[in-house]
């Protein structure tokens, strides 16, 4: 218990900060004091599930993430909801990479699924991106079926 209490203090202390919120400004957007703002990030006292579904929706993080994420741990402060850091991958000789386990099963990705490989070129912002093809064609609306279709020939 003390570690959740600990996890889930300095994550609203972190957030409201990272927001520029004072504890005043949170207390009066979740309808409660700012005595008790204090005692929670103090670990003095916990919010009830209902404020912690607030302090969540309020900071745009998972509930999940707002009781249990420990940043000394993962090294990561708190992400924002559905925003995920998997970990680093290395590029093998040909170009695979392997997919963390927990990126696997979130996604529910197995082998032989195919992937949509997106690019930002950038110079501030370059990078790519992984998503699975029937998620991408229903995103543009099957508009690109047929270069998918071409490829295979």
């Amino acid at each position: 218990m003390n570690d959740a209490r600990k996890n889930l203090s300095a994550n609203l202390r972190y957030l409201r900060n990272k927001q520029k919120l004072t504890q005043e400004e949170v207390a009066e957007r979740i309808g409660v004091t700012r005595q008790a703002v204090a005692k929670w990030e103090n670990g003095d006292s916990l919010p009830d599930i209902v404020n912690c579904q607030a302090l969540a929706d309020l900071y745009d993080v998972s509930l999940d993430d707002l009781v249990r994420h420990d940043s000394e741990e993962q090294g990561i402060p708190i992400p924002p909801k559905h925003k995920h850091l998997f970990g680093v991958v290395t590029i093998g000789e040909r170009g695979q990479i392997v997919l963390p386990k927990k990126a696997r099963d979130i996604f529910r990705l197995q082998a032989g699924d195919s992937m949509v490989v997106l690019g930002d070129t950038s110079p501030d912002r370059s990078g790519l991106a992984l998503i699975k093809s029937e998620t991408f064609l229903q995103m543009t609306g099957f508009a690109v079926e047929k270069i998918f279709d071409r490829q295979g020939e």
